[in-house]
């Protein structure tokens, strides 16, 4: 479960870790209300629970009424990469001369948990550390001992923070270990940390994630799960029963069962493309289920190519097939090229059933996802 920015600086905060003073607002002139308590300059930020908000319109900062209404207008009701704001944080703005990142979560690779910390706060931190991953440095922790004082100071000194603020971003980066471990978090990260020129480190940004099947023992945690801000199209995903999450590529990918839409996954980054979605039509999809994949894959407007990858067992090809004919009939033009992949229970039949005219039909997944991702990338030369 993840929280927004607000909930995750009210449990910060709460926690000791200094974050500026802020108030949510649902309304233009509870912004103007919120900025005039707090003082210009204040920033407005859109609480949806993606990253890249800035860059996307939805942070602006604000000196005075006129611009405040101005932001509000334009980031409450937009659509930020496929959620609706509907509410804004209107928080003072901070005076820094360094932006740092810190943050706690869980190394698979090395089944521990890992604190980091790297110079280079402000900015994607997974661009970071694709691009330099010396740049952020990393200290192991032993869960049956947490995070020890030497290790904080560490990975602090490692990082090559100044000397006046790295007792206070060694402070953040235990706290913030303290709250992964006790709220049963996956994540929790501040990004920027922000240093003022009287050296002074505050959370300007603030993100922590909870394990979903821990939150029966983190009831206060679980109150916050807001429904009403899911994506559009995860909202849509839940009225049709799909498993489904979205992701940034071009590639819509529509299977049934997990290990087959994870392997297909992993095949279109093979072949060079980027993965639009996980989709999931589960067992004994019949032609209206179906139908509602599409839908939904049609309606992301990241997607430029589907790739439909069915192994019948309990689904059959044939109703499979259906399924695709009478979603794409709907459509005077079709909007994505379609290329389906089927094999397994009645596999032959849903081939002759399917009709070529609509879709691109390939014998084999590797086949099918190849041509998926060059369709993509023909849209986009």
């Amino acid at each position: 479960m993840k929280l927004h920015e607000y909930q995750a600086k009210s449990v910060f905060a709460d926690a000791g870790i200094p974050t500026p003073d802020s108030q949510l607002a649902e309304s233009a002139d509870e912004v103007l209300s919120a900025a005039e308590s707090i003082g210009y300059p204040v920033a407005v930020k859109a609480q949806v629970q993606v990253g890249g908000r800035g860059k996307a319109g939805g942070i602006e900062l604000v000196e005075d009424d006129e611009e405040a209404r101005e932001a509000a207008d334009s980031i409450l009701g937009m659509d930020l990469k496929g959620y609706t704001v509907e509410r804004v944080l209107v928080e003072e703005a901070v005076d820094f001369v360094d932006e740092l990142y810190v943050g706690v979560t869980m190394d698979r690779g090395e089944g521990k948990p890992v604190a980091m910390v790297s110079r280079k706060g402000g900015v994607n931190i997974e661009e970071v550390a694709e691009e330099d991953p010396d740049a952020i440095a990393r200290e192991h922790v032993d869960p049956s001992f947490g995070l020890q004082p030497y290790q904080a100071r560490r990975v602090v000194y490692d990082a090559g923070i100044d000397r006046e603020v790295a007792g206070d971003v060694s402070s953040v980066l235990t706290t913030l270990f303290s709250l992964w471990d006790d709220r049963d978090a996956s994540d929790t990260e501040i990004n920027p940390l922000m240093v003022t020129s009287d050296d002074e480190v505050i959370a300007a940004d603030a993100v922590m994630n909870i394990d979903e099947d821990a939150l029966f023992r983190q009831s206060e945690l679980a109150e916050m799960e807001e429904e009403s801000y899911t994506d559009d199209l995860e909202r849509k995903a839940g009225e049709y029963g799909f498993d489904y999450v979205r992701l940034e590529g071009d590639v819509g990918i529509i299977g049934n069962g997990a290990g087959l839409v994870m392997t297909t996954l992993d095949l279109v980054d093979y072949y060079g493309g980027e993965p639009a979605n996980f989709l999931d039509v589960g067992g004994g999809a019949k032609a209206d289920r179906i139908a509602n994949a599409l839908d939904m894959v049609f309606s992301d407007e990241n997607v430029e190519s589907v790739v439909f990858n069915i192994f019948g067992g309990i689904t059959r090809g044939d109703e499979v097939a259906k399924g695709i004919n009478n979603a794409l009939e709907q459509f005077d033009e079709i909007p994505k090229p379609v290329v389906v992949r089927l094999a397994g229970t009645n596999a032959e039949e849903g081939m002759e059933i399917l009709n070529a005219d609509l879709v691109q039909v390939e014998q084999t997944l590797e086949e099918a996802v190849q041509r998926a991702v060059e369709n993509a990338q023909e849209v986009q030369a």
